[in-house]
């Protein structure tokens, strides 16, 4: 006589529990998702958390893969630290650089966008108002890297 003694609370508890998480598994394996390496120098972090906290906003449908480098660019583990950031950006589907003068002088942003570029990513440039660089460098100009301000990003991605 089949499993099912008792109230059948349990059984509906757990069927409740599974539908949320087939749920979430579709929401997970949407392929409208996008998976995102964010690019910044290590001064703009608080920036940066922010933009983070948009991902979880439910009209964007982000998934951020980030890494901060906290090592110096020419440092014993550059070549390590470069091949994990490699990968990353790799599995990544775009390439958000927040930009700054922080950023625009920092040669791990640099790098990575280049790399982003030379494996065939797509790469978008951000900045807030306040922060944008009086200038934007030469590896985001010369690779004609779109610039949108930070509220316009979820509209280009």
């Amino acid at each position: 006589m089949g499993g099912n003694s008792g109230g059948g609370g349990a059984s509906r508890s757990t069927l409740g529990d599974l539908r949320s998480l087939e749920e979430k598994a579709k929401r997970a394996l949407d392929p409208g998702r996008k998976n995102v390496f964010i690019s910044f120098a290590h001064e703009d972090l608080d920036a940066v958390n922010l933009l983070r906290g948009q991902a979880k906003n439910d009209r964007l449908d982000l998934e951020f893969n980030d890494r901060s480098v906290q090592e110096p660019y020419d440092s014993e583990r550059a070549e390590y630290i470069r091949s994990r950031l490699a990968e990353r950006i790799n599995q990544s589907s775009v390439t958000i650089v927040y930009l700054t003068a922080s950023s625009a002088a920092s040669p791990w942003v640099k790098w990575e966008v280049e790399k982003s570029l030379e494996l065939g990513k797509r790469v978008i440039a951000t900045h807030s108002k306040n922060d944008a660089p009086k200038q934007l460098p030469s590896w985001i100009a010369d690779n004609k890297v779109p610039v949108v301000t930070w509220s316009k990003l979820a509209g280009e991605l």
